[in-house]
């Protein structure tokens, strides 16, 4: 009688069907735990700092950002002669004109009147009309920052914060209050920046951008300002904090309260001169004082 052999041992259980889809699991030490990374708001489309490229006037105009931060150019591609952007006020051997193409049509534009100086008006102007490429450089050190207005912002610009604008966008000049004119650095009137198109702003070395919730507040040295779209009040610094009203203006700063974005320039134009001013020899001319 034939034996039949033995039966082989039963197989050892499937570990995934024993432990769940990929084997055993295994307690993690709390080091070894992985930490979510934190997470980061994206600043608005209203003047990300990083908008280098893009277009405008229905694509017939375009722009390009270079040489940041401080070495900043502008370039605008003009399609044809209804494509038309407008320069930082002055003639063009003192504005923001660097090269442009011999087809670009260059004009300055100047209304001035006494009921318009003191009431607001439209600023002076140089207006670049296509076809052709036009090369825009800021006078200091500093950054060229894009702002997409959507015709339902006004913003605020500092004296010197203006670059150029595309068409639809409206700059006129503003007076304010007394004690905001004498303290806020920026003196009896400010640029307002309504409309519908880009807005570019200029700085004396790089640009910040602080977005506001809410009744948020942040304080900003009155020098550093180049343009907001925020209700701000001048408060007095001291050791101990803050002080409201208008006391000195040794100290005073601006603080401004959401919702709503403040750009500010990591360099103070009168700190900077003062430091310019230390290095110049006699006579201004760059050279060491004889010893």
């Amino acid at each position: 009688m034939s034996t039949s052999p033995p039966a082989p041992p039963p197989a050892p259980p499937d570990e995934k069907s024993a432990y769940g889809p990929g084997g055993p699991q295994y307690p993690q030490s709390p080091m070894a735990q992985s930490v979510p990374p934190p997470q980061i708001q994206q600043p608005p489309v209203s003047g990300a700092l990083s908008d280098r490229l893009g277009s405008f006037d229905g694509e017939r105009g375009t722009y390009r950002i270079d040489h940041r931060d401080c070495n900043t150019l502008l370039t605008l591609r003009l399609a044809d002669m209804g494509c038309v952007v407008y320069g930082k006020p002055g003639s063009p051997a003192v504005g923001a004109m660097v090269a442009m193409s011999p087809s670009i049509t260059l004009k300055g534009n100047l209304k001035f009147s006494m009921r318009k100086f003191l009431t607001g008006g439209e600023m002076a102007q140089s207006t670049y009309a296509g076809p052709g490429e036009i090369l825009i450089a800021p006078p200091a050190l500093g950054d060229i920052v894009p702002i997409r207005l959507d015709g339902k912002q006004t913003w605020s610009l500092g004296k010197d914060g203006h670059l150029a604008h595309t068409q639809g966008v409206k700059c006129e000049m503003k007076s304010q209050g007394l004690a905001k004119a004498m303290f806020s650095g920026e003196g009896l009137f400010v640029i307002k920046v309504s409309g519908a198109g880009i807005l570019f702003i200029t700085s004396l070395g790089a640009i910040i951008q602080k977005d506001l919730a809410p009744n948020e507040n942040y304080i900003v040295d009155n020098d550093h300002l180049v343009a907001w779209n925020c209700k701000y009040s001048i408060e007095r610094v001291t050791s101990g904090g803050i002080l409201s009203g208008v006391m000195a203006q040794e100290g005073l700063v601006c603080k401004f309260t959401g919702p709503g974005t403040v750009f500010f320039q990591t360099r103070n134009p009168t700190a900077f001169g003062a430091w310019i001013a230390s290095h110049m020899g006699a006579g201004g001319t760059g050279q060491a004082r004889a010893s």
